[in-house]
């Protein structure tokens, strides 16, 4: 099923699906831990992969978009990148001992150590507890600030977009000359000055420059 969710999303271009798939895989990923016994990080896996992080994606979504822009770019490196580093991963688990031998380094000298000096020197009678919040305190709140900042990141963009959608609505749209022509700019057209009787080009006093055939001088009868 995991192998499944990844190849679905590598195929698809609708980050929203994308961001749904990616919380069912973590919620795979945590019915799996929980699977290995290690209860302690399905909690985490389901908390941070399949709540937080998709939550905080989805506001992500929220202000980019949901459709994925076509590269133009070759995908080969990524892919030669991915390979060797698989490569890499795989070849280093060889020398893990197997799971669930009795003769693991692990069942000699770190979980003994947790099971019976965990009370008295954490003073928590829940052995996770004790672990998370003191053994691995560090590694804890390495995580909680990663979670954290990412959220503190999105609540930023959402109040920047808000902040401009607001100005521009209080400011109005912005128009161009183009749109709204200042009247003034090109004087009253040439019927305001004359009265309406197109008598062709006038004088700086108001006056036509020649009298119009056909009509008389209201001076002259």
């Amino acid at each position: 099923m995991l192998a499944v969710t990844a190849l679905a999303l590598l195929k698809l271009r609708n980050l929203f699906a994308v961001a749904m798939l990616a919380g069912i895989y973590s919620l795979l990923s945590a019915g799996l831990f929980t699977a290995l016994d290690a209860v302690d990080v399905a909690f985490t896996e389901a908390a941070v992969g399949a709540g937080i992080s998709t939550i905080l994606v989805l506001g992500t979504l929220a202000l980019v978009g949901h459709e994925q822009k076509k590269s133009t770019r070759s995908s080969v490196i990524p892919l030669l990148v991915v390979l060797v580093t698989g490569s890499i991963l795989v070849y280093g688990t060889f020398d893990m001992p197997p799971y669930g031998d009795p003769g693991n380094p692990a069942h000699h000298h770190v979980a003994p150590h947790y099971l019976e000096e965990s009370a008295h020197e954490i003073g928590i009678p829940n052995v996770v507890t004790s672990v998370l919040a003191s053994y691995r305190g560090y590694d804890t709140m390495g995580e909680t600030t990663v979670i954290f900042t990412a959220m503190v990141g999105v609540l930023l963009l959402m109040g920047g977009v808000r902040k401009r959608a607001t100005s521009e609505m209080a400011s109005g749209p912005a128009s161009g000359p183009s749109d709204h022509p200042d009247p003034r700019a090109s004087g009253p057209p040439p019927e305001a000055i004359d009265g309406g009787h197109g008598t062709g080009p006038v004088e700086a006093d108001g006056k036509p420059d020649q009298e119009p055939d056909g009509e008389e001088d209201p001076d002259g009868g």
